[in-house]
């Protein structure tokens, strides 16, 4: 490979946009600045110098029932995204996630001779496997999170690099404890469950008395018991409402840093499913997952599953680790007694415990943004560009 290359990146939502600012930052990095970015992105990717064709936020409603009034300006939009592809002509199209967006888009790029590279593999593995061959017609090359996902993809043709999971990247390891708890007046002895009760109204609606009850339970139990809640802006003041009645005296806070320094004070936590699991991991926090859905909703997902688990830790390495309370079994009487065992020596036993899926994942390796980084120009030199 010669020259400056050029790349055209799609994100579609916050998440994807982080992915993609990160990936930019190491695309410079390894080419020591001299690379050309175009597309569509958010506040991360224009930090790292991306104009984003038009404000990402306009794609906030793909995927949801809001869509219909929607449209006709997200069709416009990605009949404008696949033009100025073509018009561009870049040494590659990398997209990431939002898959109902960026697909389309890579349909409609007239020039098939442009790599299209898709960041974040879909979760085939755990339902609807056949959205793998889709993927293999919209695009070349797929950039995978999790170790186990390549083969699900090469067996219908498309190439598939494994990069390793960003949350290796977000610093939920780097916390200060003790800081945290001398700025929150929390004692350095009391015992502190930092609770999660996830970042959607509706998920939080679901959980939340159920985690103020556990913890009342739980307080019985464990005496100076002090509650950490960090969330997210939007949900703050939901949030804090519901924290309100809760025991523990809980703190609520915002903001990446005193997220994980509240997950580094904390000596067990209690959380929603999803991607805050592995955060709390990587902060060596023990941790009891929860989740519950309509009723409807967990009868026809449950049929539709292929995993066993939720939690990605358990999916790894095939068993439960971290204790998975879903639905039925998501009641206060049963959630106190596993955060209980998790201020013990189970959960010390958990801690050290996840450390092999952690690994797997990235972590005491290279940075997952280099690694897909380096993915993306080794596939552009392939290419012959």
């Amino acid at each position: 490979m010669s020259g400056t290359p050029s790349i055209f990146m799609i994100a579609g939502e916050p998440s994807g946009d982080v992915l993609g600012g990160r990936l930019i930052a190491a695309l410079r990095e390894l080419t020591g600045g001299k690379i050309k970015v175009a597309g569509v992105g958010g506040e991360m990717m224009r930090e790292q110098g991306l104009e984003s064709l038009f404000p990402m936020e306009e794609l906030s409603v793909m995927g949801i029932a809001e869509i219909l009034p929607h449209l006709p300006r997200l069709l416009r939009r990605i009949r404008q995204t696949a033009a100025a592809v073509d018009e561009a002509g870049p040494d590659a199209l990398v997209t990431i996630d939002s898959p109902d967006f960026t697909r389309r888009v890579a349909r409609r790029v007239i020039n098939r001779a442009i790599p299209r590279i898709h960041y974040v593999a879909p979760t085939v593995w755990a339902w609807r496997p056949w959205r793998a061959k889709g993927f293999a017609r919209d695009f070349t090359h797929l950039l995978a999170l999790l170790p186990f996902e390549p083969p699900w993809f090469e067996r219908v043709g498309l190439p598939c690099s494994f990069v390793g999971h960003p949350v290796i990247e977000t610093g939920a390891d780097k916390g200060d404890g003790p800081a945290f708890r001398a700025r929150h007046g929390i004692a350095a002895d009391a015992p502190v469950v930092c609770v999660l009760p996830g970042s959607r109204r509706g998920e939080v609606g679901r959980l939340a008395d159920d985690f103020g009850s556990a913890l009342a339970l739980l307080a019985e139990r464990c005496p100076g018991l002090r509650a950490v809640v960090p969330t997210i802006e939007a949900m703050a003041p939901m949030v804090r409402d519901l924290a309100a009645g809760w025991p523990g005296s809980p703190v609520v806070v915002q903001g990446a840093a005193e997220r994980y320094d509240a997950m580094a004070a904390s000596n067990a936590a209690l959380a929603a499913s999803g991607t805050v699991a592995l955060e709390l991991a990587l902060a060596r926090v023990p941790t009891v997952i929860a989740y519950r859905v309509a009723p409807l909703t967990h009868f026809i997902v449950r049929r539709l599953l292929s995993t066993d688990f939720g939690n990605l830790v358990n999916i790894i390495e095939n068993r439960e680790i971290v204790p998975e309370l879903i639905q039925g079994d998501c009641r206060p009487d049963r959630l106190a007694a596993a955060l209980e065992r998790m201020l013990g020596p189970e959960g010390e036993a958990q801690a050290e415990a996840v450390q092999p899926a952690l690994a797997q994942l990235g972590l005491g390796g290279e940075a997952p943004a280099r690694r897909a980084a380096q993915a993306v120009l080794d596939i552009i030199a392939g290419s012959g560009t």
